[in-house]
């Protein structure tokens, strides 16, 4: 077992394929995932992937925890990770985490990697944006988030969803250093 631990977090936009494929990921490459899920995240999860989408989710991480326990390890900066990923990232999700409202484990958990100078990648999914979204993002960046939105890279001639959605997955989890980076890459002509 690998000595890498990641916080993921799944909230409620739409895009929840991403936090599955993020988990899958992860979980081959046997880190160990703690999971917090919002209620939002639940139904997407049921709606865009099936209904035993959240079952294969809690299957293939380590923890699971409950989005009202705040008083789980992963709301200590004492609990060592590498970081964490919100994937896909809600608006509501980005706005609590930008303006430091810890109400839920979720928020708490983003909160304590930004304390501890940890990488947070927040994978927002809204479009188009709002001038508050901006802000938010901005307001998020400045505390030290990385925003990563789910942009697809046409370049690498993805064949279907499922491609697109495993190389923003992958993208993410690079970005965090816990293994050799498994993202593709641009590879330049000429």
């Amino acid at each position: 077992m690998s000595e890498a631990r990641v916080v993921l977090g799944v909230a409620g936009a739409s895009g929840a394929a991403l936090g599955l494929s993020v988990a899958r990921q992860l979980s081959d490459m046997q880190v160990e995932i703690d999971l917090v899920t919002s209620t939002a995240a639940e139904r997407t999860l049921d709606a865009e992937c099936g209904a035993q989408a959240l079952a294969t989710l809690h299957g293939l991480v380590t923890r699971c925890h409950a989005i009202d326990d705040i008083g789980a390890s992963i709301a200590s900066g004492s609990v060592p990770v590498a970081g964490m990923i919100v994937a896909p990232c809600s608006m509501r999700s980005l706005a609590a985490i930008a303006h430091g409202l810890d109400d839920n484990l979720l928020t708490r958990a983003a909160s304590v990697q930004l304390k501890e100078r940890r990488r947070l990648i927040l994978l927002t999914r809204e479009a188009p944006l709002t001038l508050a979204h901006l802000r938010n993002m901005t307001a998020a960046t400045e505390l030290g988030a990385v925003i990563l939105p789910p942009v697809p890279a046409f370049y690498l001639k993805p064949q279907n969803v499922a491609d697109i959605v495993d190389q923003i997955a992958a993208r993410a989890i690079d970005m965090l250093n816990v293994a050799a980076p498994v993202a593709q890459r641009w590879r330049a002509t000429g």
